[in-house]
């Protein structure tokens, strides 16, 4: 198959000005225009945010490039554009002003030149685009058939790497070509959905030569192998890596398929070499996740992310750094007790700044190459997301916390400085909220973290409702988060004091306490829940009668738990995505790595200890106890945690005489990500909770 398309020889040059491929002003979707009124931050608001991303420093490291999108309810999408501004945050500009999201841009031609992913006008497809610096002189320069997924330029700038699916699997044609109307989906193994997919296609990664704006010579690297690169679903260009010199790559994957693929989390990186176009396997051996590689400045080494253990996908992340002329492999992390999230070299090659959770909050750290001596960065009441270095001492940073959503910051050692504004004209008419930090007790002896939130104008001498929060992962932190779903400030806006413990299984407090909740669903982290809410109960504002609790995916599974088994606790209950049945749930879902680690095993090995309590302690046993309403929320997409299973419990509610109510979203996945769905959403969240708890 031609995958250039050879007919589209012409780029298309769309327009010489900063404002390219210009439409109507009723079709573009720009900041909404929207008013707080009397400080209330309400459901609304939360798609009136604009949604600060992807900042990427210029070579000459003078300005920073950046997505800005904002939403629209009318047209239930949102839409991206670029911007630039200076490295002190003035002369922000904004580059683009179409009808389709630009994105994954970068700076090109040692920043005179930007390229970015947008939707072809021509053939409907992502396609490469590139404009000058300053927005003018737009063209598309790729018209690779089906689009693309990504794209990264090598150093010198000749080649370019796109992210492309290719087939995967037989489809009826292939096997029965007279049925051309027959519509079926032929399964002889494992991983036949994913998430919110049936899998038919893959990505792989492709090599072309550029020059001149034109692309040629496109291959793929994998041609023939019928493995993901970048994993799905949530893994892209950050699984590339060029050398200095453009003469290598690594690129991540999990070379396994089928059964092999549903059991295992042991991927690799990869050295492809451009001239002999053989492939090398750097991290032969090493069972766990490895993942992220980053060449240091000259080359000479290679940082990435590692997990230990096979089927374990919330082991710590170490940071490794290979030597490339030696092959020797050393573990920066081994005397540190956190996992790592993001990493980029320093410029200075002698060290790698990194970012974890770490007590709470999530901030920059750095990190020695040669003694392993960590400082931090940066540590505020906050959530850092990105790291890109400017210096040996100072980044650029994506920043967020409980009461307000990304903005840019620029940070070092005792030096901060916000670079955008993009939310703060609307913060700034809300009724501040406050945020505590309190240390509960546990039932064994230990503290736990608990953020609880308190609501506008809080009066201590009134009594309040109060929602638990229950996180989702079930390894996924209770950070200083901020969410356009399960939005803390928002739910404190309403009246309700928040009560979310960062319990059992959760990142940010060493190894041993993120780990333990695996073979023990409905064990400890549950009575963490119960902890924390009769250690609030205990204060004088807190109404112990009204009482919600409310979580998605495993946070569902604990609504569905505690709602048998929270001692008169709790006056109502809301999951989405939750687990229901963990028996049917374990044939259900589609990574059993999964679900082998963390309930321990099937079912039907009665003498598997671990996993006989998993499924002895499966919320749908302790039904006949459930007293309280309780709401569901599903996504029939959902191939994660099927509907089925919120469908079950909604049954088995209204056959127990409950009060109970459902939200069926027939088009939506584990997650709800149209803009009028997540309204809706909210609105029945609040209208269910006040319903019960006021």
């Amino acid at each position: 198959m031609n995958i250039l398309k050879t007919s589209l020889i012409m780029a298309t040059v769309i327009a010489s000005n900063a404002m390219a491929v210009e439409a109507a002003d009723s079709e573009i979707i720009t900041r909404p225009d929207f008013k707080v009124i009397d400080g209330k931050f309400t459901p609304e608001l939360i798609e009136a945010f604009g949604r600060v991303s992807d900042p990427q420093l210029s070579p000459n490291k003078k300005k920073v490039l950046y997505n800005l999108e904002f939403i629209s309810l009318k047209a239930d999408k949102g839409n991206k554009e670029l911007w630039v501004m200076g490295i002190d945050g003035k002369n922000q500009t904004q580059l683009t002003r179409t009808n389709e999201p630009e994105f994954n841009a970068v700076w090109i031609n040692n920043g005179k030149r930007i390229a970015f992913l947008s939707k072809s006008l021509e053939d409907k497809n992502i396609q490469l685009f590139v404009m000058d610096a300053d927005g003018k002189n737009r063209k598309q320069i790729s018209h690779i058939e089906d689009g693309v997924d990504g794209f990264v330029f090598s150093p010198d700038e000749t080649k370019i790497l796109f992210i492309k699916n290719v087939k995967y699997g037989k489809t009826v044609k292939d096997v029965y070509n007279n049925l051309d109307k027959a519509e079926a989906f032929i399964v002889d193994d494992l991983m036949y959905k994913h998430w919110d997919e049936w899998v038919q296609q893959i990505p792989h990664p492709f090599l072309a030569d550029f020059a001149n704006d034109e692309i040629s010579n496109l291959y793929d690297i994998m041609e023939n192998e019928p493995y993901e690169a970048p994993m799905k679903p949530f893994n892209g260009i950050e699984s590339f890596a060029w050398s200095p010199d453009s003469k290598n790559l690594i690129y991540v994957s999990r070379k396994k398929q089928g059964m092999e693929y549903a059991l295992s989390t042991n991927s690799d990186l990869y050295l492809y070499n451009l001239a002999t176009k053989t492939t090398k396997n750097l991290t032969e051996g090493m069972m766990g996740y490895d993942t992220n590689p980053i060449y240091s400045p000259k080359g000479d080494k290679v940082a990435w992310l590692s997990m230990e253990h096979d089927g374990y996908e919330s082991d710590k992340n170490r940071i490794f750094v290979m030597d490339m002329n030696t092959g020797i492999k050393t573990d920066l992390t081994s005397d540190w007790d956190y996992t790592v999230n993001t990493i980029a070299w320093n410029p200075n090659g002698k060290s790698i700044f990194f970012i974890a959770h770490h007590e709470g909050p999530t901030p920059i750290f750095s990190i020695d190459v040669n003694s392993k001596k960590i400082e931090t960065i940066a540590d505020q009441m906050c959530d850092y997301a990105s790291v890109l270095p400017v210096d040996e001492n100072k980044v650029i940073a994506l920043r967020h916390a409980i009461e307000y959503p990304n903005e840019i910051f620029l940070v070092g050692k005792g030096f901060e400085k916000q670079l955008t504004q993009v939310n703060t004209e609307l913060l700034n008419q809300l009724a501040p909220i406050t945020v505590e930090k309190h240390m509960v007790p546990t039932t064994d002896g230990k503290e736990m973290l608990t953020w609880v939130i308190l609501p506008p104008n809080f009066d201590k001498n009134k009594k309040y409702p109060a929602l638990l929060y229950c996180q989702g992962g079930p390894q996924q932190a209770v950070s200083q988060m901020w969410s356009y779903r399960w939005n803390f400030r928002l739910m404190a806006s309403q009246g309700y004091v928040v009560i979310a413990p960062n319990r059992r299984g959760l990142p940010g407090f060493g190894t041993e306490w993120n780990a333990q909740i695996s073979g023990d669903y409905g064990g400890q982290n549950m009575k963490d829940y119960l902890a924390a809410v009769d250690y609030m109960v205990e204060k004088p504002y807190i109404d112990k009668a009204k009482i919600g609790a409310t979580g998605a995916s495993y946070g569902g599974f604990s609504v569905y738990y505690l709602a048998g088994n929270h001692g008169n606790r709790i006056s109502a209950f809301l999951a989405h995505a939750g687990i229901f049945n963990t028996e049917s749930q374990y044939l259900e879902t589609e990574e059993m790595w999964f679900a082998n680690w963390d309930l321990g095993g099937a079912f039907w090995d009665k003498n598997n200890a671990i996993a006989q309590r998993s499924f002895a302690n499966s919320p749908h046993k302790f039904v006949d106890k459930w007293t309280s309403p309780i709401m569901i929320t599903v996504g029939e997409k959902d191939y994660r945690i099927l509907a089925s299973q919120g469908m079950m419990a909604f049954n088995a509610a209204k056959l127990r005489g409950i009060p109970t109510h459902m939200l069926v979203y027939p088009n939506e996945n584990h997650w709800i990500l149209k803009p009028q769905n997540a309204l809706l959403w909210q609105y029945e969240f609040f209208k269910w909770f006040d319903k019960w708890l006021k």
